[in-house]
């Protein structure tokens, strides 16, 4: 028995012949894309992928229908980003699992990815091991509306993988980077207003065993620190060691501090409009 492959793509010509090629070993990738206006399309449906689209109107959504809106060949899904590669270790792995009688043991699983920048995996400087949900059987998970950074809400338990997936976020270069994370500001900015006016911090979600949970808890309190932008560079640099990555990996602590940087401008800007004072 093999997967089924999810793949969401937005303008994805440059990613997409790469992460097709890591999962040619499955016979059902699904492509579904935001109305790519590059040859995004025309990638897929050479690499033989069946195409979906949907206009885009936030993550969680489009995961979502995406979910819900395709008939998958397979019981399993592995769902990906276009800049995302499977490794060797983690296509064999899930080809045991879902041919073993015990596949069955857990609604879905986490797998960790490996962040590349400049050339190297940028071990420390990124938090590694992050876990992210991306392999499950559709009817076990629902994802909810939300802006950016979707988590899924889960109908049984969670089980981890040892492989990994490659992820090349800056494999369009730093322009684009800079202009997806921009976009990814705005969306952060409202998805945490919200949140910080609805609801306090999961103190007890800081110590959970969920690593999804904790970090979602650590997110929550860091938003509510001073010198947000400051603090992750510390964090990230120092106490999880990303001096040890080098240039690459300080390069790195610099541009994701700049994005917090960007996250805490647009949520001063957004509260003055609602206040209805110029930014």
């Amino acid at each position: 028995m093999s997967v089924s492959i999810l793949i969401l793509t937005f303008n994805e010509e440059v990613n997409l012949p790469a992460c097709l090629e890591s999962v040619a070993w499955s016979d059902d990738i699904v492509v579904f894309d935001s109305f790519s206006t590059d040859a995004t399309v025309g990638v897929a449906r050479a690499a033989g992928a069946r195409v979906f689209q949907r206009a885009f109107d936030d993550y969680g959504s489009q995961r979502e229908a995406a979910r819900v809106g395709v008939e998958y060949k397979y019981p399993w899904v592995l769902a990906l980003d276009a800049d995302e590669r499977v490794d060797d270790e983690l296509r064999e792995e899930i080809l045991r699992l879902v041919s073993s009688p015990s596949s069955g043991d857990h609604a879905a699983y986490r797998i960790r990815r490996k962040d590349h920048f400049m050339g190297q995996w940028i071990k420390h400087s990124t938090l590694y091991p992050s876990w992210f949900i991306r392999f499950y059987r559709p009817e076990t998970i629902r994802y909810e509306a939300r802006a950016v950074h979707e988590y899924p809400q889960i109908n049984g338990t969670v089980g981890e993988l040892s492989g990994h997936l490659v992820h090349h976020s800056f494999n369009k270069g730093l322009g684009e980077w800079f202009t997806k994370h921009v976009r990814y500001a705005q969306l952060e900015a409202t998805e945490n207003l919200r949140h910080m006016d609805d609801s306090s911090v999961d103190w007890r979600g800081l110590v959970s065993v969920d690593p999804v949970r904790r970090r979602r808890a650590l997110k929550s309190l860091s938003f509510r620190l001073p010198c947000r932008p400051l603090f992750r560079f510390v964090y990230m640099y120092l106490l999880r060691r990303g001096i040890l990555d080098g240039y690459p990996g300080f390069t790195y602590c610099c541009l994701i501090s700049v994005y917090e940087y960007l996250i805490v401008l647009n949520i001063k800007e957004q509260r003055r409009r609602t206040q209805g004072v110029p930014f």
